[in-house]
């Protein structure tokens, strides 16, 4: 409100200086005309016109003058007021702020006191613990002190007594703890002996009698052929003028079927009947059947001879599978690589020390089924191991290694069961066993190998000695076939016409025969025979 005073009283003073300002001008012009000469009534009329004007104008400007302070004064007058409030509410917050951190700083006050107090207490509660762990301490270390004390008076003590000991004894201390250390050792060395020995005994004879239960079972449920396939096949013909035919003229015939089949092919005085001898049972059943058909056909030349041949392999490899699935219909095992079925279907023309090889692996898995189910374990699984156990010996002539180590391999690719792996790899402690069903697998194969009548060793041992013939006469380069014939006494090597010429066919067969005196123990002596043949055929159209 003094404001606004101020400023109106401001504005009359200056709407009367306004109007004195005016009436001096008009003075002045009044006073400045009558100087020279008097005033007439038309310039009074005019100067009073004029100061009329100023006048008005003087009002005017006063108006405005009055009119701008009234509205200053307004802007004044709300911003006063806003300004008022502002104040009074800046007091308010400020007395409440106040109040609040006042109450704060009481607490905080507070709180501190009861801190301090806190601290007080702990430090005396850490004081009096610093005083008993002092205290105890010290006492600790009197106890020590008096220990040690003790301990030397003991050490003096043991030591009188050890040298009144030692002069008794005659021994030192070290002396008398390695006697009575030893004394001690061999006493349970001898304790231990006893048990083990008495656990040992009755174990060996308790594992014995059920082993022995066992395999008498499983040799009593087991019943197999007693006789031992031998090399020879005969073939009985329908008329001895047939055998004439099989010859051929100047022996052509029976030339070309040894060079294509392998096999030895005896004519003699036998009626209606001629050998076939091989070592290779799966060669001289190839060839039997080979000669079967030439005679059911009549039509006996080489090229025929040929062409029987080849039909021949195709049909033992079909008897071969079959043979393979005949042995799992027999077992009753089932789920088995079609690989595998071929290559067991293959062992039924093979032998062991004179001992079919699918009947012995037949024989086998039935001795393990049976003993596996004496001992409560997995029969199936256990048969499966037994029947391929020597499954390698199918391919012993195509991979080098032991048969045990090719057929657990061959199962491995095939996707056998691991146990299944290791009984084929350890039945022969190739491999160190580590399974039960490895340890009834080696046993099915000795039962069955070493039966009445099973095996005989010369016969391997025969066989061997001419693979190995032919294994020597293939290594040499340009050889196509190599047959061993006459039961070993000759060697037939076929030679490749184009890279073999004359000359070096009989430096093959010079060296062949060196390298058969140097390896091989034999009697009598084996002639090496290298054919190199040549063959142009034409056809007339």
């Amino acid at each position: 409100m003094n404001t606004i005073v101020i400023v109106l009283a401001v504005a009359v003073v200056l709407l009367a200086l306004v109007a004195i300002a005016a009436l001096l001008v008009v003075v002045r012009r009044t006073a400045a005309s009558g100087k020279l000469s008097g005033p007439s009534p038309e310039q009074l009329a005019e100067a009073k016109a004029e100061m009329n004007e100023e006048l008005e104008r003087a009002r005017q400007e006063a108006e405005e003058i009055r009119t701008k302070a009234e509205r200053d004064a307004g802007e004044i007058l709300k911003r006063s007021e806003s300004l008022a409030e502002g104040a009074a509410l800046s007091r308010k917050e400020v007395e409440e702020e106040s109040r609040l951190l006042k109450n704060e700083l009481k607490e905080l006050r507070s709180d501190l006191e009861r801190r301090e107090n806190r601290l007080g207490e702990r430090e005396q509660r850490l004081d009096e613990e610093a005083r008993r762990q002092a205290d105890r301490a010290r006492k600790l270390a009197e106890t020590e002190t008096e220990l040690a004390d003790r301990r030397e008076e003991l050490d003096r003590v043991a030591d009188k007594r050890r040298q009144i000991l030692e002069r008794v004894a005659g021994l030192t201390a070290e002396q008398a703890k390695t006697e009575l250390v030893k004394e001690i050792e061999n006493q349970a060395k001898r304790e231990a002996a006893l048990i083990v020995r008495e656990i040992e005994g009755e174990a060996r004879k308790e594992g014995e009698k059920r082993a022995c239960k066992i395999v008498t079972l499983a040799v009593q449920r087991v019943a197999t052929e007693q006789t031992a396939e031998s090399v020879v096949s005969v073939l009985h013909l329908p008329g001895d003028e047939m055998k004439g035919r099989i010859i051929g003229r100047e022996g052509r015939n029976i030339r070309a079927f040894e060079s294509t089949t392998g096999v030895n092919l005896i004519i003699d005085d036998t009626p209606e009947a001629v050998l076939l001898s091989c070592f290779d049972p799966v060669r001289r059943e190839t060839a039997r059947l080979t000669l079967e058909r030439l005679v059911l056909d009549g039509r006996i030349h080489p090229q025929r001879i040929e062409e029987a041949y080849e039909r021949s392999r195709e049909e033992v490899r079909e008897l071969c599978v079959r043979a393979g699935e005949d042995a799992l219909v027999e077992l009753g095992i089932t789920e088995m690589h079609p690989e595998l079925v071929t290559l067991l279907g293959q062992l039924r023309y093979r032998t062991s020390y004179g001992q079919n090889v699918l009947k012995h692996l037949i024989e086998s898995a039935h001795l393990a089924g049976i003993m596996a189910s004496e001992l409560g374990l997995d029969r199936e699984l256990v048969k499966r191991g037994a029947l391929l156990h020597d499954i390698g010996k199918a391919l012993t002539h195509e991979v080098e290694g032991s048969h045990a180590l090719i057929g657990a391999e061959i199962a491995r690719r095939y996707g056998e069961h691991e146990d299944v792996v290791h009984a084929i790899e350890a039945h022969h402690n190739e491999v160190e066993v580590r399974t039960v069903e490895a340890v009834l697998t080696q046993a099915a194969d000795a039962i069955s190998g070493s039966r009445p009548g099973a095996r005989r060793e010369s016969l391997e041992a025969y066989v061997k000695r001419l693979e190995r013939l032919e294994e020597i006469a293939q290594s040499y380069e340009g050889v196509d076939k190599v047959f061993a014939m006459q039961a070993g006494r000759e060697i037939r090597v076929m030679v490749r016409p184009d890279s073999v010429d004359d000359i070096q066919a009989q430096v093959i067969a010079r060296d062949v025969a060196k390298q058969v005196e140097e390896e091989l123990t034999y009697p009598g002596q084996i002639r090496i025979t290298v054919v190199r043949e040549s063959r142009a055929t034409e056809f007339a159209r």
